[in-house]
Parts: structure tokens; C-alpha cells; sequence
């Protein structure tokens, strides 16, 4: 019964502390001379920055630029 209400109690938790802004996102990181260029599999965004660091936001409602 214990393990019931803990198992509830961690996904509540995962739940309310999950980042929303990023839920979908899945990042996929291409590293070449210190810079790393990453790729959302989910809606096909692409932007770079640092090794090892992938975006916090979702970038599928960022405009492309000189559209």
C-alpha cells in the first residue's frame, strides 16, 4: 500500500515539476571545433550552442530568419 501512494506521489511530483516548454522537445547534438549545432527530432528546429548545453525553450514557434 505504501509503494502505491509513493509510486502516485512521484509521478504528481514529475508532473508539477517537469519543464512544459520543452516537454516534446528531443534534441539531438552534432558537435564539430567546439560548438555544437542541435536538431529537435520532434518538430525539426535547428540552432547551435555550446557543447554539451541543448536549448531550454522549444523552437518550433521561432520564425525562420528572411522569410
Amino acid at each position: 500500500m505504501i509503494a502505491v501512494v509513493g509510486l502516485i506521489l512521484a509521478f504528481v511530483l514529475v508532473a508539477i515539476f517537469s519543464n512544459r516548454k520543452t516537454r516534446l522537445c528531443r534534441w539531438r547534438e552534432n558537435r564539430s571545433d567546439g560548438q555544437a549545432s542541435y536538431t529537435c527530432v520532434y518538430c525539426g528546429a535547428v540552432t547551435s550552442g555550446p557543447v554539451g548545453q541543448p536549448p531550454k525553450v522549444c523552437l518550433r514557434d521561432v520564425p525562420l530568419s528572411g522569410s
